[in-house]
């Protein structure tokens, strides 16, 4: 009963936000789609550079391509016969560009403060703030903003909307990207019944599979489980994420993207890594560093 009591009263204390987080429907093959003024939903697109060999990864495939099973990284060789299949050599500048005009359509919404880019195809904004100004509830602006997106860029999308940035970041991972309208809900009473019957553990966001393990080693299989949990068991096992775990399997949430500018503890490095699969020499070497000097600039614009 005293747990009951203790996260009823966090429930209550903590602020309710309406956060919206968007993500951009198989970025790299979407934008490779625009710009051959094609139908990422009816067109059998890879990006992939075959002349590094069939051992390349492949960095995304087309919706499309996704809605027959194929999934988004695998090497070329894996790659199932796909009739009049376009293979598309990655073109990071173009990506980031088109990246950049979409963040420039998000701050249409929201001032940079209340946006959080949490990578080259995700972000988080919190439109608290602005629903008067724009005239709407949460669930419209996110139509609008994401009907703006396909309009100008020709790039879907699709978004998460929560009281805090996890059920936002949950909502889109588990249930917009199926959901007809490509825009999901998930709020603090939904709890109960879309977080707690979350399984397995690595599907939950902050959950990887090592952390996974530990918590079944504990009998701990669900987030319903997790929820149900002795919160000093977990704290004993493992430290402060420990009752992140417990509060967050309650939808408890208080990091807020503001804080983004005041953070204690800073970034001491943003790097990017890349496999190549032959060796490279003179310019070659040079186009690849080109392309990931600018992920890594584009990164740092909105780190610090």
């Amino acid at each position: 009963m005293a747990k009951k009591e203790e996260v009823k009263r966090v429930n209550q204390n903590q602020s309710k936000r309406d956060i919206l987080c968007f993500d951009l429907k198989s970025f790299y093959a979407s934008v490779e789609c625009a710009m051959r003024g094609l139908d990422p939903f009816r067109t059998p697109l890879v990006v992939a550079d075959p002349g590094r060999g069939g051992g390349s990864i492949i960095l995304a495939v087309s919706p499309f391509l996704k809605a027959q099973g194929i999934p988004g990284r695998l090497r070329v060789f894996e790659l199932p016969s796909v009739p009049h299949l376009i293979m598309a050599k990655p073109r990071m500048k173009e990506y980031l560009r088109v990246s950049s005009e979409i963040i420039a359509i998000y701050l249409r919404f929201v001032a940079a403060e209340d946006l959080h880019i949490y990578s080259v195809d995700e972000a988080f904004l919190d439109v608290t703030d602005y629903l008067t100004y724009h005239g709407c509830d949460a669930y419209t602006l996110a139509e609008r903003i994401k009907k703006t997106i396909l309009e100008e860029t020709k790039i879907p999308a699709t978004c998460g909307i929560g009281d805090n940035l996890l059920l936002s970041k949950l909502a889109l991972d588990l249930e917009s990207k199926t959901s007809a309208t490509g825009i999901a809900q998930w709020r603090v009473e939904d709890v109960p019944t879309k977080v707690w019957p979350i399984t397995p553990l690595s599907s939950f966001w902050g959950i990887g599979h090592r952390m996974e393990k530990r918590l079944n080693q504990l009998g701990l299989f669900s987030i319903g489980d997790l929820a149900k949990a002795d919160r000093k068991v977990l704290k004993r096992q493992f430290g402060i994420l420990g009752e992140e775990l417990y509060f967050h399997a309650h939808g408890v949430d208080e990091s807020r993207i503001r804080e983004k500018y005041q953070d204690i503890r800073p970034m001491k490095s943003v790097g990017v890594g890349q496999t190549l699969f032959r060796d490279y020499h003179g310019s070659d070497v040079f186009v690849v560093l080109l392309e990931m000097a600018d992920e890594v600039a584009e990164r740092l614009r909105y780190v610090h």
